[in-house]
């Protein structure tokens, strides 16, 4: 029996051990922090170099053609259960997948030459649109979504979760009206990369561990900006001198945040219902358990017990490579162009952003007119107030409040607020936008004074 637990405790702890080492300790690499996932895949990345796009480009006209062929419900697609949860979807998603696809083959083919520099295809597939969602951004996620898909039951299939669970229930239920478990969740978006976070999010809902509500607040609140790209934002400003205090207030602000945010409309009207019922773990320690850490330690050994090995690790990991592969790039592809192409090309967002001029006036931003352009801009993209704010604000202080605000506002369409939409997660788009909306406010309340100490 003593064997058996031994053996059992082994398959707990060396799994997630090498999880925890390959997906949330940060290392060093050539200068930059990282964790080692990211580092496979940007090897792996660098060693496949011109083949990815065109693979980019594949992968999304499969997922179109086969969302469209499975509004039939052919018996090869609804009686397979992985091709059925990969391409059976919604009319709407269907056209997105479809849109996205015209829109990869447009950009890779370079079809806007005949249309001019100023015409409808170019300012759809031009390097700030098109051809930026494709080269820089669909290419770094296909492989970290192959490489992390893989690996990701190392964190979820071999009890950590249910450990870290039962020890940080009693201080994530009552902060932030979410399970214990969610600090793996987060902690992997922070130090790693906000995919991760959405990835792991969408897993733990579909297998029934978060409920609609739970899995709503871990997506939009905790799946991070990770330090490194943090990093980029600032010295596109050229502020990383005050990289520090930055960090820091983005810190303060994602925490306010996730305590506030849950807690109102709409994450707040999220009902507490589970894809699959009876997977969530209990809101307090059954009585037979002396600690917390005997608790989660059993609740560990007994998923353990019921893993079937490596075909299952395996099997887990392809369908969540599959999922993501053909599920999430082509809403990104879709939804990412469009919402740069607008952000470019027209004054739609300066407009949307004229209502946060009282604000930052109220706030004394210095040139709050131009900062006021750059608020709703970060919906489409996270680079893109950061640019707006090297070339038009002179202000230091309302460069690094620009920084801060587009950083912590997390939502933008072109990667995680496009990877939430094209998963199976409960987030609409106008959702999205406003949890955007009170996120930005939240952040200028709090920034703005403490910027005015800085400065």
């Amino acid at each position: 029996m003593e064997n058996k637990k031994s053996g059992l405790m082994a398959k707990f702890l060396v799994p997630s051990v090498i999880g925890i080492i390959l997906f949330m300790i940060p290392v060093k690499y050539n200068g930059d922090w990282t964790v080692c996932v990211k580092i496979l895949a940007d090897i792996i990345g660098g060693a496949l170099g011109g083949f990815l796009p065109i693979l980019c480009v594949a992968i999304i006209t499969v997922s179109a053609i086969m969302s469209v062929i499975s509004l039939a419900k052919p018996k090869f697609i609804t009686e397979h259960p992985i091709l059925n949860d990969t391409f059976s979807t919604s009319i709407i998603w269907v056209v997105v997948r479809v849109i996205g696809a015209a829109l990869v083959w447009l950009t890779y083919l370079g079809l806007d030459a005949e249309d001019g520099k100023t015409g409808f295809l170019h300012m759809l597939t031009e390097g700030g649109a098109g051809g930026f969602v494709l080269g820089d951004l669909l290419t770094v996620l296909v492989i970290i979504f192959a490489i992390a898909a893989l690996l990701l039951p190392l964190l979820l299939d071999f009890g950590l979760l249910e450990f870290v669970g039962a020890l940080l229930t009693k201080v994530m239920r009552p902060l932030f009206k979410i399970p214990g478990r969610a600090a793996v969740d987060c902690f992997t978006s922070w130090i790693g990369d906000g995919t991760l976070g959405v990835m792991l999010t969408c897993n733990q809902y579909e297998g029934g561990y978060y409920s609609a509500r739970e899995a709503s607040v871990i997506a939009t609140t905790f799946s991070a900006v990770s330090i490194t790209f943090s990093i980029v934002v600032l010295s596109q400003v050229d502020l990383m001198q005050y990289f520090g205090v930055y960090y820091l207030l983005i810190c303060l602000i994602g925490v306010v945040c996730a305590i506030i945010v849950p807690r109102i409309p709409p994450l707040s009207l999220k009902k507490d219902t589970y894809l699959v019922e009876g997977k969530a773990m209990p809101e307090s320690i059954p009585s037979q358990y002396k600690s917390s850490i005997q608790y989660g330690t059993d609740l560990a050994l007994k998923r353990v017990q019921e893993h079937k090995g490596i075909g299952q690790f395996i099997e887990n990991g392809m369908k969540n490579a599959v999922g993501m592969w053909f599920g999430v790039l082509p809403s990104v592809m879709a939804i990412g162009t469009i919402a740069l192409a607008l952000a470019n090309n027209t004054p739609i967002f300066e407009i949307l952003g004229k209502p946060f001029l009282p604000l930052l006036n109220l706030l004394q931003v210095p040139e709050a007119l131009d900062a006021s352009k750059t608020m709703i801009v970060g919906f489409t993209d996270m680079l893109t107030p950061s640019i707006i704010a090297s070339a038009d604000i002179t202000s230091v202080m309302t460069k690094f409040i620009v920084a801060v605000v587009s950083v912590t506002q997390l939502l933008y369409l072109s990667e995680v607020g496009g990877l939430i939409l094209g998963s199976k997660l409960p987030v609409k788009l106008w959702e999205l936008f406003v949890i955007f909306l009170e996120r930005t406010i939240i952040s200028l309340i709090i920034v703005c004074p403490l910027a005015h100490l800085i400065f």
